[in-house]
Formats: structure tokens, C-alpha cells, sequence
């Protein structure tokens, strides 16, 4: 378990590097992904370990820790921040993997795994494994990752077909240059393909089970304190992205707000006027709220974890609600800051903007999407089944 030192350690060192992370904003976004600085930065202060487990030479750090190095990076750039949490939850997931993955993944203590959920490929049997092929869309960080992780789709002989998900080196991978977007420019979400890939057998590992952390003959198991539910460790990881997103626009707005007037009024501050006091106290609170909350999942997976048990499917289910209203009320932070923020704030060189659009973007992901979490939520309030096992 990582102490109280190496987490203010990596905390430190990533918020030394915020200044260079929104200094490279803008170009990243022209380049449609990260500069190298970026990663350096990161791997320096040892962003890439924390979620590597103690025994490979990783920080181990708990999810609430890891919670707090990814909003601080995405307080310095949103695209930066949404890979971080990519690359630290899905290497995390590598630990649902039998052991001799693991040790190929993990080989240094530091690594960065990328992953797509949707099963767009397909898995044939062969001697001591699968050969994989298929093209999985929306693959963030695939360009810096040196692993992937990819769902696929196996026919089983009595004519079954089964969810699996294979561990890939990305050198066995090709991507597409073809993301064009209007938000989240610099992930470097690139289609991926597979042809022809033999991945041995300790690299697969059945969808379902890795959904509830079932996966067997791996060290992750028991009361470790790191045996996450899934799908709640990913959903807090990122609700922390959009919860730094907040942070860092409220910062911006502040930092442009002195000697701003009203345009066609009287007010030559707007700072003195009560509507925008009245905004700014508004969207303070819905940051810290959304801080807050996370500290209830926070406690529900780590108590889950130490105990060596699986949270309740109703605990996951809240969690899948609470996190995107997390996620939900950073988004509307950063909405009412930026139209607060006057005409300029267009600008492709006002930092505010490329936040605006980045949470509107991330917001749309399908993990995100507020009504069908609260759903999931509310079924359970309710007393009925959460209606999925995507929990």
C-alpha cells in the first residue's frame, strides 16, 4: 500500500507540471495528441506505477488515491487527463489477468494499457491460444500505450458465442490516423485492427467475469485491498477526470476575471457584479459537492476491497449513479463559467474554451451518460433488479 509520502510525492511533482500540461494544450490539440513532454512529465513523477501492484515494482495506490493524481492532471489538460485515467485503470484491469501476463505488462513497475470494451473483434481457437482479429473504434491513448486491451467475440464449439477480452502488445496493432474531432483532440482516439494476432491463452480472460473481478489463478484475489468491482473503480477514475476538468476551469475563469468589464454596461469589473459573485459561488459549490461525493463510492469500494469481498450489486448500481452525477455536476461548473466568460472566451487561445468543449465531449461517452446511470440507480432504490450486469 503506497504511504502518505509517495502520494504527495507524485501529487507534488504532477502539479509542478500543470503550468507545461495547459502550455501544451493548444498544440496537442493541433497535433491530435499529447507532446511528448506531457508523458515525460507524468512518467517522471510517477504517475504510470501508481496503479502497478507493489510486487512489480508499482506504487500500489489505493482507488481514492488514484482518484486524486488524475483530476490534479486534468486540472492542467483535459485530454491529458481523460488518457491518464485510460492508462491507470486499464492497467489496473491487467491485474484480472493470470500472473504471467501480469509480469509482461507490468515489467518495469511502470505501465500504460489501453482498452476497448465493445466486443468488435473476433477470437478463433488455436494451439495455445486465439488468433484475434476485428477494428475496435474510440481506442484513447492507443498511441502511447504499450499493451491494449480488446473485446472480442469467440464461437464456441457447441455453437455458444462468449465475450472475451485479449491483452495485445500495441506493436502488434495498427492505427488509423483518422481522428478528427471537435473535443477530445488530443486523446488520440484511433481505430484500431487486429489481423491475424495469435494471443496465448494466460492473456485472455472472460468479459463477464472481469466485469465482477471473478477472473481466477491470479494474485489480485482475496483481501488485497485493491480487488475493485470493475466497473465502479473505472466510473470513479472518471468522475475524477471531469471533477479536474472543473478545477482547472475554475482556475481559468478566475485568472481572466481582473479588470474584465461588462461590455455595453457601466460595470467596468465584473467581478464587483452580483451576478457573476452569485455564478462563481455556484459553481464552486457544485465542484466541491461533486468532491464530496465521490468520498461515499470512495468508501464503499475500499471497504469492499479490504474485507476481500465484492461490493452488492445494489452498492455498485449507486455507484454507477452517484459517479455520473459527479461527473454531471463538474460538467455544469464548467457550463456556467464559460458563459460567464463574455465573447472572448471563443478564442482558440483562451484555455477555457478547449475545457468547455472537452467535457461536453467526455460527457457523451456511453459510460457517462447521466439518465442511464440514475437509472441503474433508481431501479435499485426502488427495490427492483438493476437491470444489467454492466456494474
Amino acid at each position: 500500500m503506497a504511504t502518505q509520502e509517495e502520494l504527495t510525492s507524485v501529487l507534488d511533482a504532477v502539479r509542478d507540471a500543470v503550468p507545461a500540461l495547459r502550455r501544451n494544450g493548444a498544440a496537442a490539440e493541433e497535433q491530435r495528441w499529447i507532446p511528448d513532454e506531457n508523458i515525460e512529465l507524468l512518467e517522471k513523477a510517477g504517475v504510470f506505477r501508481t496503479a502497478v501492484p507493489r510486487e512489480h515494482g508499482g506504487l500500489d495506490f489505493d482507488v481514492a488515491q488514484q482518484a486524486e493524481v488524475i483530476a490534479e492532471v486534468s486540472r492542467g489538460c483535459p485530454s491529458t487527463g481523460w488518457l491518464t485515467m485510460v492508462w491507470l485503470t486499464s492497467a489496473w484491469c491487467a491485474t484480472l489477468y493470470p500472473d504471467q501476463a501480469q509480469k509482461e505488462v507490468f515489467e518495469g513497475g511502470s505501465s500504460r494499457v489501453s482498452i476497448v470494451f465493445a466486443p468488435t473483434g473476433t477470437l478463433k481457437p488455436a494451439e495455445g491460444g486465439y488468433r484475434l482479429d476485428g477494428t475496435w473504434r474510440f481506442n484513447s491513448g492507443c498511441r502511447g500505450a504499450g499493451w491494449d486491451l480488446l473485446a472480442a467475440v469467440v464461437e464456441q464449439p457447441d455453437g455458444t458465442a462468449e465475450e472475451l477480452v485479449a491483452l495485445v502488445p500495441t506493436s502488434e496493432l495498427e492505427f488509423a490516423d483518422d481522428w478528427h474531432v471537435s473535443a477530445g483532440a488530443a486523446t488520440g482516439s484511433s481505430t484500431t485492427t487486429a489481423t491475424d494476432v495469435f494471443v496465448p491463452a494466460h492473456r485472455v480472460v472472460p468479459l463477464e467475469e472481469a466485469m465482477v473481478s471473478a477472473t481466477g489463478n491470479r494474485s489480485n484475489t482475496g483481501a488485497t485491498g485493491r480487488n475493485y468491482g470493475l466497473l465502479g473503480y473505472i466510473m470513479s477514475s472518471v468522475s475524477a477526470t471531469f471533477l479536474g476538468m472543473a478545477r482547472g476551469s475554475f482556475e481559468l475563469f478566475l485568472e481572466r476575471l481582473p479588470g474584465r468589464g461588462i461590455t455595453y454596461t457601466q460595470w467596468t469589473e465584473q467581478s464587483q457584479h452580483p451576478l457573476t459573485q452569485q455564478q462563481v459561488a455556484l459553481a464552486s459549490n457544485k465542484i466541491d459537492a461533486a468532491e464530496a461525493l465521490s468520498r461515499s463510492w470512495h468508501r464503499v469500494l475500499q471497504d469492499a476491497a479490504d474485507a476481500g469481498v465484492q461490493p452488492s450489486d445494489e452498492e455498485k448500481a449507486v455507484i454507477r449513479g452517484r459517479t455520473a452525477f459527479a461527473a454531471q455536476l463538474s460538467k455544469e461548473a464548467v457550463e456556467l463559467l464559460f458563459a460567464a466568460s463574455g465573447g472572448s472566451v471563443i478564442r482558440r487561445d483562451v484555455d477555457l474554451q478547449r475545457f468547455h468543449r472537452d467535457i461536453q465531449g467526455f460527457s457523451l461517452h456511453a459510460l457517462v451518460q447521466l439518465n442511464a446511470n440514475l437509472e441503474v440507480q433508481g431501479r435499485v432504490l426502488l427495490g427492483l433488479e438493476p437491470g444489467t450486469y454492466f456494474l
